[in-house]
């Protein structure tokens, strides 16, 4: 019995029903769509095919011969088109949406006639034209006739929904959306949401001294000036050190000339030209400081705010006690994001050339390494890789150079050294001092007459 019911249903949902030997076809269309009204297939050659408005109209709207010749009326040339067996409606207006008689006739009489009903379809979309991620979207599909056919929407992934539908828009919707009606007739709107590119799914790794690139650019196809149509207020970058931490503003963009003004840029700087639709921010050497979030946001009246965040994490190693060690005294490395190892993600250190990882002695921490006495061998470039399911995620190295122990006999050396040049450096003064005594003492002599002759000296 049900399946009989729902059998019933389908055959009064059909777009095409018959009146005695007059078969009718519904076509869906909207207001200014051009829509085809194709005879039927399998024709005698010797055929005549005429379209009226009615079966018993004495002066067709169009016809055509098994010749070839065809004429279309008068009234209706800037309206109709006649292919070899259909006839093409142009920008349909609301007068349009009536029934049409195809007769086709041979010379013994009449061989069949078909009615089509035209039949509106309306399809509205609000707002009519793009809006905002976020902001409020409704679709919708119906038609003037009862009881009505089945009508369903096709997103832009062809995913069936709701004849009638209200969603919060989001880039997923960005496309184009079909009314689909009876299975069959179909009509289409373009739906565009403004947005942002996708971030990064997770963290970005990089490394102490390597390149950063921190991306945010408009959606695809999406202009300044739609985004100003919607009275776009500003268009900033804000960095986040810490999670917790207040937000520091780096650059503002000017909406007149799409230049950046800097406020502080922790040596990171926007790509040169905004028009072309990219924000990213880029240095050649990343630092430690660049660690943390980094929020990309354009902003809009009524609290609207479109932004991207990109986590930022650097890897760097660092030496104590610094990368100049003496042969013998303890080394510690340490590789590390500047905070606790995440699960699924881990290191491999990589030694110099002909030094063996395993006779080192690692603490209890993966990140560290301590050598308790280092020597000629562990000196060189150490290498850190980052991880994560047999991908690397980034890398980072430093150049430890370790200096020799100064022996016994160095140290003599560099004693002698020290008393000869402290014997060279008195010996220097004392001789300094007896030429300064002797010369006074010499000075003494000659000045002692008490009358002294204006030229010269003499003996008294």
């Amino acid at each position: 019995m049900k399946n009989l019911i729902l059998l019933l249903i389908a055959v009064l949902m059909s777009t095409t029903t018959k009146t005695g030997a007059q078969e009718v076809q519904v076509v869906y269309a909207e207001v200014g769509q051009t829509i085809t009204l194709k005879a039927p297939d399998g024709l005698p050659s010797s055929n005549y095919l005429y379209w009226l408005l009615k079966i018993d109209d004495a002066k067709p709207l169009a016809w055509r011969n098994s010749l070839g010749g065809k004429q279309i009326n008068e009234h209706w040339k800037d309206k109709l088109a006649l292919n070899v067996d259909s006839l093409v409606i142009q920008n349909i207006r609301q007068e349009d949406f009536r029934k049409y008689v195809c007769k086709v006739t041979l010379n013994s009489g009449t061989h069949s006639t078909i009615t089509y009903e035209v039949v509106k379809l309306t399809v509205r979309m609000n707002p009519p034209s793009h809006l905002l991620h976020g902001e409020t979207l409704f679709l919708s599909c119906a038609v003037e006739t009862r009881p009505g056919p089945e009508i369903h929407w096709l997103n832009p992934h062809g995913e069936k929904k709701y004849s009638q539908l209200t969603i919060r828009a989001t880039s997923q919707d960005n496309g184009l959306w079909t009314c689909v009606v009876n299975n069959n007739n179909r009509a289409q709107v373009s739906v565009t949401v403004l947005d942002l590119s996708p971030a990064p799914s997770g963290p970005l790794y990089t490394s102490k001294a390597r390149p950063l690139n921190v991306p945010c650019s408009l959606g695809p196809k999406i202009t300044w000036e739609q985004l100003r149509a919607k009275n776009l207020t500003e268009v900033f970058w804000q960095f986040f050190p810490k999670p917790d931490s207040p937000p520091q503003t780096l650059f503002n963009l000017s909406l007149k000339d799409l230049t950046w003004k800097s406020d502080q840029n922790f040596g990171l700087r926007p790509v040169p030209d905004a028009k072309k639709q990219s924000l990213s921010l880029t240095t050649s050497r990343a630092k430690e400081e660049n660690r943390g979030d980094y929020v990309c946001a354009l902003k809009f009246p009524n609290g609207m705010t479109l932004k991207r965040t990109v986590h930022v994490e650097v890897l760097e190693i660092t030496s104590s006690p610094g990368t100049e060690v003496v042969s013998g005294q303890q080394l510690n490395l340490t590789c590390s994001l500047g905070h606790r190892l995440p699960s699924g993600l881990r290191l491999k250190w990589i030694p110099p050339s002909g030094r063996s990882l395993p006779s080192l002695t690692p603490d209890r921490h993966p990140d560290h390494i301590t050598i308790p006495e280092a020597g000629k061998g562990d000196g060189g470039k150490w290498s850190c890789e980052l991880w994560q399911n047999g991908t690397r995620l980034t890398s980072t190295e430093i150049t430890v150079k370790i200096e020799p122990k100064l022996s016994v006999w160095m140290l003599v050396v560099i004693c002698s050294v020290a008393a000869i040049v402290i014997l060279v450096l008195i010996l220097s003064i004392i001789l300094y001092r007896r030429r300064q005594r002797r010369m006074g003492h010499l000075r003494r002599q000659l000045c002692q007459c008490k009358t002294p002759k204006p030229k010269g000296f003499y003996r008294s």
